[in-house]
């Protein structure tokens, strides 16, 4: 009886929403580094290479999208 009052108090009620608030903007900034990171690398490769127009900074910037959204619905699906 004593699990069934715990869960009833309003401080275990309290902190279900910071959980989910931490949960989510953990997961945005976690979005973010990745296309931060595949973009950079893109203009660093294009910069090394030389290249006229930003192809890499192109390619790796959407893969870093999709990787960011593959990761965002694989963590919701858990």
């Amino acid at each position: 009886m004593e699990e069934q009052e715990k869960e009833k108090s309003p401080k275990n009620q309290e902190n279900n929403p910071l959980k989910a608030y931490a949960r989510y903007s953990g997961l945005a900034i976690q979005m973010i580094v990745i296309i931060l990171v595949t973009t950079f690398c893109g203009i660093k490769l294009d910069d090394l290479l030389k290249m006229n127009k930003p192809v890499f900074t192109i390619i790796l910037s959407l893969l870093g999208v999709f990787a960011g959204i593959y990761t965002a619905i694989k963590d919701f699906i858990k």
